[in-house]
């Protein structure tokens, strides 16, 4: 979830007045923010705003009031504000920043001076972002939590809750006190029509603003319990694959260029039914491990699944262990280590097979470390000369450590050419001195940027990301325009050939000429893709007459996009007019680009300029008059851990602490008791009900040897090392077999099963093993689930619902 910080010198100014107003037209919004903190210390402090962006995120205005001083952010071609940026005093401080900041990811900072006691500072923030589908169809919109209002906390929750909870001070006491400092105005936009939203906070009754009921407001009544951040979920009328908001052009701009012409998103959302994907649907996926991962501790295939968690050197071979294992039938794959060169385990990827699954799991503890150059580069080469399977998506996993020096360019460009042919799911961690470069390469190929803290976010994070990409995808996707005579169609950034289920993907679109026929107001665009056998194709007819919107929201993303697709494109370092002129929209919109970068000058109000009539020297900058301040898109490390990343997060820490504290004492009703009214202030459901399983579950080394031993089908093989690792005997495994009919192999697979489903309170690395295992059971005909499940909840003393098996 998205969130803003405003730090001084670690102690935070109170937020007195809070106005945003935003506006949402389908998949996209548009914010506006006023935010006005004080300084209630007895002595001056350093401020610094922090605002985190993400790849679908545009902020094109900030400025900062204090007194008679303002500090506006705005942005000048690259080298000059590199040259900008070695004279201003203080740049140290965004690198100390970046390196000391409990936070992580990309973010825009600007560092605001100090500001006296008592005295105010008024931050104004606008920006642009492509809102994010949630399973049930509606667009979520975030706010976070930290820039509301405080408020004294309602709700009776026991001190053992909030025990070391940091809560700012300053609370209000009264509802009624909140709301006269909070203004919070959101519009609502779609031609679909607006069904109705969700908002985890009291709000006024939706009203609607036009008779067909395709325009909304609603307002804010109080901020969101505890600090959580805003969710607001909109839902629109009637079911959709296919959205689209068309701009007009900006009056002042020549006709022909981008600001010049309409622009349209179009959102696509294909209906992906809920189906198994067969075999020739499953993917290609090529995990690629930087050798500086691996440090000198070499183990065996026999070693590597019962090495304790603690073990500081082995963590990348877990997480290959687990990838593997997760895989399904059919699938192809390949592992690739990289480092000064690069190898691969197989010439070309393999089909997943037992025979393959054992080959791959023995060699890797092959790899060996590796601290010398990175040759990323020809990697990808490498891989992207290779054909793609058909009807096997390629998926690139990159885990990486180190620096790429001076191919960061040449690599994006690569991605890039075969953006539309692969995703990139990227996994730097917090040593990593590339974040931006692994940041783009997701973007542009619609995978996902983590960054990695510890062992176990490395096999965590990767495993939320193949589960991802093991479900259906859309394929084939193509759109197909239908406009009036005389206008046509420009594409800024096309659709992907695929779309995983549940997601979408804006694509942008400028619309150029004159339509021979002035009443011809009306367009429309088919999306056709497939998902296996089956075809779909769905037609969307929209206006080309919309409302005027003077902020240019949708003209803002699509610059965005121009502006990445001329970078990676090397348009732009070939033809400097291109250049210049991707320079000058990107500055006139306020849009970051490659081409640009941020720059903050202090000026007195009496001296300052308005946006738009910003001098084009940069030498003027430096007039007495105004100074330069630290101000910079740049991605915080997070080195130190980040605990407190939401209340329920910190709540499910500690609870589950708790329980590892009892072990194997008898259960305290009283302390159970406790967690679960606690659980229930946070509006969690919580099972805490301790069971002789759940209390011995406290390394992961029994996990590791499971899942070693699960073969390639999902199928386990009942063993002597798989009763050991479920800490049974083979006499009681034998005893409490239901009967003879039930096969060796059943009875082990619903056994590690059962075991995996409870050790889901811990971690949920199991799930994606879970399901092979359930898909397996499930097409043996003569296997009675529903004894052995019973038999098995006995056995290991926990209780399992049915459903884990569907019955």
């Amino acid at each position: 979830q998205r969130g803003i910080w405003f730090f001084s010198s670690y102690l935070k100014a109170e937020l007195e007045t809070v106005t945003v107003n935003v506006t949402i037209q389908d998949f996209v919004a548009d914010v506006v923010s006023e935010l006005v903190f004080r300084n209630t210390q007895q002595f001056s402090v350093e401020t610094v705003f922090i605002f985190p962006v993400d790849s679908d995120t545009v902020v094109h205005t900030f400025y900062a009031t204090m007194g008679d001083t303002r500090i506006e952010a705005m942005l000048w071609e690259k080298e000059e504000a590199q040259e900008l940026c070695k004279a201003t005093s203080g740049m140290e401080n965004l690198r100390y920043l970046q390196d000391q900041c409990d936070l992580q990811g990309p973010v825009f900072a600007c560092f605001l001076g100090t500001l006296p006691p008592n005295r105010e500072v008024a931050i104004s923030l606008c920006y642009v972002q492509e809102l994010p589908l949630q399973p049930d169809g509606a667009a979520q919109f975030c706010w976070p939590g930290e820039l509301f209002p405080p408020t004294e906390i309602m709700s009776e929750v026991s001190p053992f809750t909030f025990s070391h909870l940091f809560l700012p001070a300053g609370y209000i006491s009264a509802e009624e006190e909140v709301s006269k400092n909070l203004h919070f105005c959101i519009r609502l936009k779609s031609a679909h029509g607006v069904s109705h939203v969700a908002i985890n906070s009291s709000f006024t009754p939706l009203q609607y603003t036009a008779p067909d009921q395709t325009s909304a407001e609603v307002s804010l009544k109080s901020s969101p319990c505890l600090r959580s951040h805003l969710n607001l979920l909109v839902y629109y009328r009637g079911p959709h694959a296919l959205s689209a908001v068309v701009e007009k052009r900006d009056s002042k701009a020549p006709r022909g260029s981008l600001l010049g012409d309409p622009v349209v998103m179009l959102t696509l959302m294909p209906d992906i039914p809920e189906v198994v994907p067969n075999p020739g649907q499953l993917g290609e996926f090529l995990f690629l491990m930087d050798r500086s991962l691996f440090r000198d501790a070499q183990v065996t295939p026999e070693e590597l699944p019962h090495l304790s968690s603690a073990h500081p050197s082995i963590y990348p071979q877990n997480t290959l262990l687990f990838l593997l294992k997760s895989l399904p039938l059919g699938c192809y794959f390949n592992i690739y280590s990289f480092g000064a060169t690069f190898k691969a385990f197989y010439p070309q990827s393999v089909e997943n097979t037992q025979e393959n699954m054992d080959n791959a799991v023995g060699r890797i503890s092959s790899i060996c470390p590796d601290l010398g150059g990175c040759d990323l580069l020809g990697l990808l080469r490498s891989i992207y000369s290779t054909p793609l399977r058909q009807g096997h998506p390629r998926q690139l996993f990159i885990f990486i450590q180190r620096k790429i020096s001076s191919e960061e360019e040449a690599v994006m460009a690569e991605v890039y050419r075969y953006r539309d042919h692969h995703w990139c799911f990227c996994f730097p961690t917090n040593r990593c001195d590339s974040f931006n470069l692994f940041q783009a390469m997701a973007l542009q190929t619609k995978g996902e940027c983590v960054c990695i803290h510890s062992r176990m976010d490395m096999t965590s994070e990767a495993l939320k990301c193949l589960q991802r990409a093991l479900q259906p995808v859309a394929t084939g996707i193509s759109l197909h325009w239908e406009l009036p005579p005389g206008l046509e169609v420009s594409m800024i950034r096309k659709a992907p050939e695929m779309i995983f289920q549940g997601h979408q993907t804006s694509v942008y679109a400028q619309i150029h000429g004159q339509a021979q026929d002035a009443e011809a107001d009306e367009g429309a665009v088919t999306l056709q893709y497939h998902v296996g056998s089956q075809s779909f194709a769905y037609t969307l007819r929209f206006s080309l007459s919309p409302s005027s919107d003077d902020r240019l929201p949708v003209h803002r993303m699509a610059m965005m996009h121009l502006l990445w697709k001329l970078a990676w494109e090397g348009t732009s370092r070939a033809d400097k007019t291109t250049q210049h002129s991707a320079v000058k929209c990107s500055i006139s919109l306020g849009v970051p680009s490659p081409f640009t970068s941020s720059v903050a000058v202090r000026v007195t109000q009496r001296d300052a300029w308005h946006h738009d009539s910003l001098p084009p020297d940069s030498s003027m900058l430096l007039s007495p008059s105004c100074n330069l301040v630290p101000c910079q898109l740049l991605w915080l490390r997070g080195f130190r851990p980040v605990w407190f990343k939401s209340t329920k997060f910190w709540m499910l820490q500690k609870c589950q602490f708790c329980l590892e504290m009892l072990g194997h004492k008898a259960p305290d009703t009283e302390a159970l008791t406790q967690l679960s009214a606690s659980c229930k202030a946070f509006n969690m459901s919580w099972d805490w009900t301790i069971s002789p399983l759940s209390t011995r579950l406290c390394d992961f080394s029994r996990l590791r040897v499971v899942v070693a031993l699960q073969k390639a089908n999902g199928s386990w093989a009942l063993t002597a090392a798989l009763v050991s690792a479920l800490g049974l005997s083979k006499a009681d495994v034998e005893e409490q077999r239901p009967s003879e009919d039930v096969q060796p192999d059943a009875w082990a697979t619903v056994l590690a099963s059962v075991w995996l489903h409870q050790y889901k309170w811990k971690v949920s690395w199991s799930e994606l093993l879970e399901a092979k295992a359930c898909r397996w059971l499930r097409d043996q005909a003569e296997v009675q689930l529903d004894e052995c499940l019973e038999a098995a909840n006995a056995l290991l003393g926990c209780f399992v619902e049915p459903s884990i098996f569907r019955i």
